[in-house]
């Protein structure tokens, strides 16, 4: 793409500094992170070989200090969310459609088993989505006024830290770390079959755990089977329930693709 004159000159206009639009950026030796390596290394590690006194080691304090760059907007997000629970029986009361009680709190995407978050969609169709329904079934979904509060949103790192919030020396080694802060989205968007949920969810429930050590309320994520998005928070009472609708699965579609 050609560059255009007017857009250097305006450019430098704003900077008050001509030689800027001159300038050719490389990273520098000092710039080329490995945390996404570590964080590759330590993730192994937690599945499949240590899950509590960990060899591999990550820098907190640099992922603490990254979190702060992706502070939720309140005000880009709805006060009203959503949860979805399939009917076996009865219907469920407004009561029943929280986060579940401590000893029947299995493993999630964000939290421990025996921990409970609660986990919420955008939209009642995306809370529906994320039970895993068949068609035909019918659906409780709870609305949930969410108050104001501090959370971390995953879903885009890349969109959402501009370089010129940055000085010089920290867009080099912001840039190094921009793969980590996607891939730490991926952890909780990356679909996992039920029988691996027990071990293949440790990596994103102790990325989750460590948001929440560093004071924040929740974290806001991409949907991996749908559209919208989710957030789960990180003390259910912070949320509250509104009321309860019934929804039918008029139909479940299912996209494949060939393995290569």
């Amino acid at each position: 793409m050609r560059e255009d004159p007017a857009v250097k000159e305006l450019l430098a206009d704003i900077l008050d500094d001509g030689e800027v639009v001159r300038k050719l950026y490389a990273p520098s030796e000092k710039d080329k992170g490995t945390s996404l390596a570590h964080w590759d290394d330590l993730r192994v590690e937690m599945m499949h070989g240590n899950r509590w006194f960990l060899k591999q080691n990550i820098d907190y304090d640099r992922l603490r200090e990254l979190l702060n760059y992706l502070i939720v907007d309140p005000t880009t997000l709805s006060s009203t969310w959503h949860r979805a629970r399939i009917i076996s029986d009865d219907p469920y009361p407004l009561d029943k459609m929280g986060a579940p009680p401590l000893k029947k709190a299995g493993h999630g995407r964000a939290n421990p088993a025996g921990i409970p978050y609660l986990y919420l969609g955008s939209t009642p169709a995306t809370a529906v989505s994320e039970v895993r329904p068949h068609t035909g079934d019918v659906a409780c979904v709870a609305d949930f006024a969410v108050p104001t509060m501090k959370s971390v949103d995953l879903r885009d790192p890349r969109a959402r830290i501009s370089p010129f919030e940055l000085n010089d020396d920290e867009v080099g080694q912001m840039h190094a770390d921009l793969p980590l802060l996607e891939r730490l989205g991926e952890e909780l968007t990356r679909p996992v079959l039920p029988q691996g949920a027990p071990f293949e969810y440790v990596p994103s429930q102790h990325l989750c755990e460590f948001i929440k050590s560093c004071g924040f309320d929740g974290v806001v994520y991409r949907s991996s089977v749908s559209d919208g998005i989710n957030v789960a928070l990180f003390h259910p009472d912070q949320a509250t329930p509104l009321r309860v609708s019934q929804y039918d699965v008029a139909k479940v579609e299912v996209h494949v693709f060939a393995q290569p």
